[in-house]
């Protein structure tokens, strides 16, 4: 690990032109180090995606019966989703804590502090006991996890996507921060996988304990990944303005928050895009198979879906980079708005074949619209001084406003639709056409200076 310098908080000021890392052309050996760090920063969120989202989808199959079984099918999978959300209550706090550090001492050592408590969590939650065995501590042991995940994911995100955007700088930025998020697919592909593989055992043993597997492989991923995360060098653009200046300031959160108006609109802009990944990753699944589509082919519709939103969100992100962060965005948005019916349609048609076209029609394309240009779209709304715990901040807000309670949201207006999906499509609408009014009141940033260091 990369001992830091001597804490010097930076003081705002103004640089005329782009670091020097990334004006000038990089040769062998920096070219070598970005794509370690972007590979980096791509496996780390990978690690980090695969331990949050496969939560996701086991409150959305497995914890309402092994945790909840004393409650109605109704009423324990409203349950386990509220468990659920208490990761994303958590996230905004991590975004402070980690952002706070990350702006003072550098981006580096607070993303191997990230991965390892991600990594530890998970592997505990592989490990709670069932309502069965512990009653009702088995539900609080898994809100505690959770909030432990939801802290240590709050602080990874804006450090991983800082450090690939930060370390490249030029036109291609865009498309080398969206290797964060692609890591959110490709973490919950593997989560998926796993899910699927033991969900062919026997019902009662996948519920007693084959769930159990994919959390518990989190451990040697982690290792992977710390292994990767340890040899990357500390952003450049943080480095030389640490380097530039030795004076105290106040703390970030405060520069951030007194002058609110980056942060209000990077929330409010991608609230809808985290909404559509977590209205998949949770409601669609489980109205999906309780359609009557099996629930191994259901979760196999969904790992096709993943894997095709990696490659479609970094071609969205390059797109970005020609013509802006906000024309592919709100394309998302639109796209999604025209096939929401259809889409929850096709769901609840009880067709494997036509589940998993929703999810690449929703998924794939429409969601790596908004998801593809959003990691650069938020950081380079703030300055360097302020713009790990800005886009942290930023980022977390947006998924707890869309996608903390947007499972119980949608379970409770299915429920009290009587089963339909009218009440789902118009909530889903809604929050697509608040997304895309904050996306048209940002500016367009794609060509914004890097190393200005106020926002």
């Amino acid at each position: 690990m990369t001992t830091p310098v001597e804490p010097t908080p930076l003081r705002p000021q103004t640089v005329g032109t782009d670091t020097a890392a990334s004006v000038r052309p990089p040769n062998n050996s920096r070219r070598r180090e970005i794509r370690r760090v972007v590979l980096s920063s791509y496996l780390g969120s990978t690690v980090e995606y695969y331990d949050f989202l496969l939560y996701a989808t086991a409150a959305a199959i497995v914890f309402a019966p092994v945790f909840f079984s004393d409650l109605s099918p109704v009423a324990g999978t409203i349950a386990s989703m509220g468990t659920f959300a208490a990761g994303y209550l958590a996230r905004p706090l991590g975004g402070i804590l980690f952002g706070h550090f990350g702006d003072r001492y550098g981006r580096k050592s607070m993303l191997l502090i990230t991965m390892t408590v991600m990594g530890g969590a998970s592997f505990l939650i592989g490990l709670v006991p069932p309502a069965s065995a512990i009653g009702s501590w088995g539900a609080v042991m898994l809100v505690l996890l959770r909030v432990c995940q939801g802290v240590a994911i709050g602080g990874e995100w804006g450090g991983a996507t800082l450090m690939s955007l930060e370390h490249v700088g030029g036109r291609d930025r865009g498309f080398a921060a969206a290797f964060t998020n692609a890591g959110a697919p490709t973490g919950s592909l593997l989560g998926t996988i796993a899910l699927a593989l033991v969900a062919l055992l026997p019902e009662d043993d996948f519920l007693s304990w084959g769930w159990r597997i994919p959390f518990l492989l989190s451990a040697v991923i982690v290792g992977l990944g710390l292994f990767v995360r340890r040899r990357v060098s500390e952003s450049p653009v943080f480095q030389e303005a640490l380097d530039a200046d030795t004076s105290s300031h106040a703390p970030p959160l405060f520069s951030v928050l007194k002058r609110p108006r980056s942060l209000i609109l990077v929330a409010g802009g991608c609230t809808a895009g985290v909404a559509i990944q977590i209205m998949f990753t949770t409601f669609g699944i489980g109205h999906a198979a309780a359609a009557g589509v099996a629930r191994s082919d259901v979760l196999l519709g969904f790992a096709i879906c993943q894997f095709f939103a990696i490659f479609a969100l970094l071609g969205f992100a390059r797109l970005s980079d020609r013509v802006g962060r906000r024309p592919v965005m709100l394309s998302g948005l639109v796209g999604f708005a025209v096939l929401l019916l259809p889409i929850l349609s096709m769901l609840s048609s009880g067709n494997a074949a036509l589940v998993t076209l929703a999810f690449v029609l929703g998924f794939s394309i429409c969601q790596s619209a908004t998801f593809g240009p959003m990691a650069a779209y938020i950081a380079e709304q703030f300055g360097t001084a302020a713009r790990y715990t800005g886009a942290s901040l930023g980022y977390q807000a947006a998924t707890l406003l869309g996608a903390g309670f947007t499972p119980v949201i949608l379970v409770s207006l299915q429920a009290a639709g009587g089963g339909g999906t009218g009440l789902v499509a118009a909530f889903m609408f809604a929050l697509c056409a608040l997304s895309a009014v904050f996306i048209l009141a940002s500016r367009e940033t794609k060509d914004r200076d890097l190393a200005v260091f106020e926002h």
